[in-house]
């Protein structure tokens, strides 16, 4: 239950994280004020009214005439995560190195200390042999 609450949060943060980096643009195209067309990643398709469109030395283009369509674009940013760059000085180099040998030399002598039968009892003792045999501990 725990490991699979562990793995279900990690894959959450993971698309947080790529959600919150992600770009993306969305394009809206109006006519009046209608909208047309919705677009994620690309532009909006025209619905071919544009004024930028018709051909000038064609009868319907006429010179006090506006153009109705607009195009609207949102551009969405995701964070930069950008890797900085750290400089050290010698000193602190010198500092850093001290730091992580002596931090991986302080586990060294944890294997001696373990001891593989703490939890196990002793067995149980039908005849106490020391005594059988007159040996005694001074």
């Amino acid at each position: 239950m725990r490991d699979s609450i562990r793995k279900i949060s990690a894959i959450l943060m993971a698309f947080v994280v790529m959600f919150s980096t992600m770009s993306f643009t969305t394009s809206k195209h109006f006519c009046g004020d209608e909208l047309v067309d919705f677009s994620i990643f690309t532009l909006a398709e025209s619905c071919g009214m544009d004024m930028n469109d018709i051909d000038i030395t064609s009868n319907e283009c006429q010179i006090g005439e506006e153009d109705c369509c607009t195009d609207v674009i949102n551009i969405i940013e995701g964070q930069d995560l950008v890797k900085s760059e750290i400089n050290f000085d010698n000193n602190q180099q010198f500092f850093v190195v001290a730091y992580f040998y002596t931090y991986i030399n302080l586990f060294e002598g944890l294997k001696e200390n373990i001891v593989p039968f703490r939890n196990y009892s002793p067995p149980i003792l039908v005849k106490d042999i020391q005594v059988l045999d007159n040996v005694y501990l001074i």
